[in-house]
């Protein structure tokens, strides 16, 4: 990782006492929803509209389409699938891309079932001790005794002594579709190998050539690309067809691969569409830093990246990672969670045990790869990991979190070059690494500028120049200070590009941050669309946020407000008498933070007078001086409702994310 200065703070979390009743106590079922986001990978076992639809109601808001496998028609069908399911439950679902990228493939005869799924039904038996030789040469058959590689450099890499793991797509690890292998014998075309177990091997078979120094990187590494050419053309097709939100580098290694990826993107007309980081090896470590900086997101893809570094450094490494990307405010997703859920329908205690440590750390989402992709349980295992995230996120230390970041973001703030230096400063490039559609003002439109350095820049108290970006993370900080200290049941974050959402979810607020995703317009040529959509579904992988398509509207007024606090109402997020900090920007693009209460009927926004707000914050523990009261303004100064539901607008659906405990669709 960088040498720059980082602290990994070790969070507490405390109960309220010893009594372990409350650890017992059942999860609240109306209005409940897990913040931590699950993304699930769309397979044979969960390709079909009726599961998909179930697995939208159970609380997934990410649909992988892994293109390691099967061709671009099967994965067009999963996307109409998951389009229908969308409709019928309306639901928002974001769509990922996972590209094949570097993956080295042992070649294997193939079928093709009914469906289009490619299935490989031979099984290679190996037995412990057993000389395995991988050969270069594709014209071979394969057997158990011989490997063909996809890759013809493979064994320039190889030494040995060298460890080489073999196993299914997506296989745990530690069950018997996989084996080690200790290299014996390297030549031009092969590498022989001996087996370390038994094991029975059979669909697509992946190799992962294991780093074999202790501390740093000594292993030649592959020169395939990024993007493969399959990469490209599945990705141009089915960003034609269908709205992707995200694509992602598979064995991403630098700050380099992210900005190809973004290039093509830009080439195809994709510029809204975020990059994944996906670390898979120790050398993602080494550039860890700039890969966060560089990317939309960080998936910490546990299997390949437990097999590159010793087992005993695996949670410290996770912890890190994790840390590092709350701290510049990018969500983390980690993979392999529930292996075991694959054949059986309940995890074991240790998986239980990761879910909610990672959980407590500081995770934003949760991706599930065979569990939904093969296995025999995917919603039990959609619904269990979504309880087991809730229960977690019951005892978060949110305050704890919340002063770590406000610390630490005074470094991380700074620029690339000196991460030492404190924020006021440093000179800030973060944009830069930020999706085109995450660019500008808040309000959108200004999605051309390629640097956050381009944008205005506010004077400091201490007299230096403060970037967009770091006032906005100061008014989102506020904001979620201002909901702890009224004890606030729901925040309200008026957005266009999704990126004050991002801020304010950095800090972990308590309650839940409903995001109001208000579409604009942007200049398509000689042309005009509405942009806002990808906002929305974007926000899906970010923890806390529930975003909400909301109707166009040039400010965020009063009646857009008070129909998202009835939408609130309906979906069971508040209750009378509960109050709401809204965060929104004014038509002078002036931020604005505004606390609301819910009526004692549950029809609406209470209109409380100043003297209320003040008996308010003194009940929270403030010191207020007395005042005379002041008039409370007039019925007839309000202003119209904004209608996001209804008769009068009936094309506008305001559809909210995530799911009710009870699986209710809201």
């Amino acid at each position: 990782m960088s040498a720059g200065r980082h602290i990994t703070k070790a969070k507490c979390h405390f109960f309220k006492n010893d009594d372990f009743n409350q650890v017992l106590t059942e999860l609240p079922a109306k209005g409940s929803v897990a913040k931590t986001k699950i993304a699930i990978t769309v397979g044979p076992a969960c390709q079909t509209v009726e599961k998909l639809v179930a697995l939208l109601e159970a609380g997934v808001t990410c649909a992988r389409i892994d293109l390691t496998w099967a061709p671009i028609e099967y994965h067009r069908t999963s996307l109409l699938n998951l389009q229908e399911a969308m409709r019928r439950t309306k639901r928002l679902c974001a769509v990922m891309l996972d590209c094949l990228g570097r993956e080295l493939m042992i070649k294997r005869k193939y079928g093709v079932d009914e469906n289009g799924w490619p299935g490989i039904f031979e099984q290679l038996r190996l037995k412990k001790g057993q000389k395995v030789t991988i050969t270069t040469d594709t014209t071979q058959e394969c057997t158990s005794s011989l490997l063909p590689i996809t890759y013809p450099k493979f064994p320039a890499m190889c030494e040995r002594g060298d460890q080489i793991f073999l196993g299914r797509y997506l296989v745990t690890g530690a069950d018997e579709s996989s084996v080690f292998l200790t290299v014996e014998e390297v030549t031009p075309t092969e590498v022989v190998c001996v087996a370390a177990s038994d094991a029975v091997l059979d669909g697509l078979l992946t190799v992962f050539h294991i780093e074999r120094s202790g501390e740093s990187l000594s292993n030649l590494q592959n020169d395939l690309p990024a993007l493969t050419d399959f990469d490209k053309q599945a990705i141009a097709t089915l960003c034609n067809e269908f709205e992707v939100d995200f694509v992602t580098i598979s064995y991403c290694r630098s700050a380099e691969d992210v900005f190809e990826a973004r290039e093509f993107l830009a080439a195809i007309g994709q510029e809204h569409t975020k990059v994944i980081a996906k670390c898979e090896t120790r050398q993602s470590l080494f550039n860890f830093r700039t890969l966060v900086d560089a990317s939309d997101a960080i998936i910490i893809s546990r299997g390949n990246l437990g097999l590159d570094v010793v087992p005993e450094k695996m949670a410290m490494i996770q912890k890190a990672m994790v840390s590092t990307c709350a701290i510049l405010g990018k969500p983390s997703i980690i993979t392999r969670v529930v292996d075991t859920m694959i054949r059986t329908p309940r995890p074991t205690r240790a998986e239980a045990t990761d879910i909610a440590n990672a959980v407590l750390d500081g995770v934003d989402a949760i991706m599930l790869g065979a569990e939904t992709y093969r296995g025999n349980y995917a919603l039990e295992t959609v619904k269990t990991v979504s309880d087991i995230c809730r229960a977690a996120e019951e005892v978060f230390d949110h305050a704890n979190h919340f002063e770590h970041l406000a610390s630490e973001s005074e470094y991380f703030l700074g620029s690339d070059e000196d991460p030492e230096l404190p924020r006021h400063k440093a000179d800030r490039r973060l944009g830069r690494t930020i999706s085109h559609a995450s660019l500008g003002s808040d309000h959108g439109g200004m999605t051309s500028m390629h640097s956050m350095a381009m944008l205005p820049r506010v004077n400091s108290n201490m007299g230096a120049q403060l970037t967009y970006t770091a006032k906005l993370e100061s008014v989102a900080a506020s904001a979620v200070k201002s909901a702890d200290k009224v004890g606030a049941a729901l925040m309200v974050v008026v957005t266009h590009t999704g990126m004050t959402a991002a801020m304010v979810a950095k800090y972990r607020p308590a309650m839940p941050i409903m995001t109001l995703v208000v579409p604009y317009l942007k200049r398509d040529g000689l042309k005009w669309k509405l942009e806002g959509r990808h906002a929305a579904r974007q926000a899906l992988l970010t923890s806390g946020l529930l975003p909400t398509l909301a109707a166009p509207t040039p400010s965020a007024g009063e009646g857009l407000i008070e129909e998202a606090v009835q939408l609130a109402l309906a979906n069971g997020w508040v209750k009378p008498l509960d109050h709401v900090v809204v965060l929104s920007r004014s038509q002078m693009d002036e931020f604005m933070v505004k606390i609301v209460s819910v009526d004692e009927h549950g029809l609406g926004i209470k209109r409380i007078r100043p003297k209320s707000l003040l008996d308010m914050l003194k009940a929270a523990g403030h010191c207020i001086p007395e005042e005379d009261e002041e008039p409370a303004p007039p019925r007839a100064l309000r202003r119209p409702s904004a209608v996001l539901q209804g008769r009068r607008n009936e094309g506008i659906i305001m559809t909210s994310a995530g799911a009710a405990a009870n699986g209710t669709a809201h």
